[in-house]
């Protein structure tokens, strides 16, 4: 089982006269409110899920829940898709095991395993090939129908060998069944955004789609695009690069993929930033068919919906990641690229530190019962290690906006 980390008893013993032992005990709680102040917001109940060095090394976590409230969490080892699971919110977890392998997967800086949840099966993916570093990669789909025991593949997604090869890809599941996936795409020897739809829980993938093909050479080359299902609804973000401008756009399709919406940009701001900043953020469902957006502009960490809407700003920050919920958006980020890790929720009028020493940070939701959960690397005792913790208690008021 997963090692749930909590906070650890102090235990005393104080000799001398009464008045030392009063004294004594008046500097420790002086200095355990000193202690407490400054760390309000830190989390008691983050569960450790894996932890190693070297080639035993965990990274890049995803997590994605199912409407029955399991909680499905992957992350790469080396060339092992680890894969564990929690049936009571993400409390505890079960011992993770290797799904499954993939020669020379990308992993690091978002590149890793990616899971989807439909009512029937399990898919998770990932980016591999017979070279690696990025002269070769392809998109490979495993899946399980028996709840994560049993796992079937490998299935190519992308129908042109090696167009992968980035290695940046993002997965969604709709309410229908249907899972999609799209993946910064170099078929054509310039940096552009396919997608591919599968209706049998990834079994199989239709044809891939041309989603945006940028005017100039490519779109940002090394930021990981995003993509949410709604119905027949799909909304899909990545950061361009226009005029020497990296600024996030968002392009959508209300007929399955048929046609795709011209590309809107996000937020009135613009970032005018010669190289890639290895930032892709992330977007969620909104009240009324919104879409609501989270993504970094020159380390700040900005809010938006998808309309040409002025962004509202949260705070400093890197590597953004939301969530919808009934209640509202549920959004994570780092202060740095590895640094404390804060969250903004309903109920919480500012940004609250939850972790410390975090990193590369994803967060997923239930539509149906409320489990909120978040994920992260981070460093322990010289370690890497794969952090989880669940919300929707804590952090949630039944009054959010």
């Amino acid at each position: 089982m997963a090692e749930r980390r909590g906070v650890t008893a102090l235990g005393l013993v104080l000799m001398g006269s009464p008045g030392m032992q009063h004294c004594f005990l008046s500097t420790i709680i002086i200095s355990l409110l000193i202690v407490i102040g400054p760390r309000q917001g830190l989390a008691d109940e983050s569960v450790l899920i894996s932890s190693g060095k070297g080639v035993q090394e965990p990274r890049q976590p995803q997590v994605a829940v199912g409407a029955n409230g399991t909680v499905h969490l992957v992350y790469g080892v080396g060339e092992g898709v680890a894969y564990c699971q929690s049936k009571d919110g993400a409390q505890t977890f079960s011992s993770p095991v290797t799904a499954f392998r993939v020669t020379n997967m990308s992993l690091g800086m978002r590149r890793g395993p990616r899971v989807a949840v439909t009512s029937k099966a399990i898919v998770v993916t990932a980016v591999g090939g017979m070279m690696g570093k990025g002269r070769d990669g392809d998109v490979i789909t495993w899946r399980s129908m028996d709840g994560g025991s049993i796992w079937s593949g490998p299935v190519l997604v992308n129908d042109v060998v090696d167009a992968a090869r980035e290695g940046l890809h993002a997965m969604a599941a709709g309410e229908d069944g249907s899972v999609w996936c799209v993946w910064l795409d170099l078929r054509d020897k310039r940096t552009e955004i396919y997608a591919s739809r599968s209706v049998d829980g990834g079994a199989s993938w239709e044809r891939n789609i041309s989603v945006y093909k940028s005017p100039e050479k490519s779109v940002c080359e090394c930021c990981h695009p995003s993509v949410i299902v709604s119905g027949k609804t799909v909304h899909i973000m990545f950061r361009n690069s226009l005029d020497g401008e990296r600024d996030m756009y968002v392009t959508s399709s209300k007929d399955d993929g048929a046609t795709f919406s011209k590309a809107i940009k996000l937020g009135k701001g613009t970032w005018q930033l010669d190289a890639c900043p290895m930032d892709g953020g992330m977007l969620a469902a909104g009240k009324k068919g919104g879409v609501l957006t989270l993504w970094q502009r020159n380390g700040e960490i900005y809010r938006a919906e998808a309309s040409g809407a002025a962004e509202k700003l949260l705070g400093a920050g890197q590597q953004p990641w939301m969530t919808g919920t009934a209640k509202g958006p549920f959004m994570v980020w780092t202060v740095k690229r590895e640094g404390d890790l804060m969250l903004q929720s309903p109920g919480l009028p500012t940004p609250r530190r939850i972790a410390v020493g975090a990193r590369d940070p994803v967060i997923a939701s239930s539509g149906s019962d409320g489990t909120v959960v978040c994920c992260w690397e981070s460093k322990q005792n010289g370690q890497s290690t794969i952090m989880a913790m669940a919300l929707q208690q804590a952090y949630a008021s039944p009054s959010g906006q």
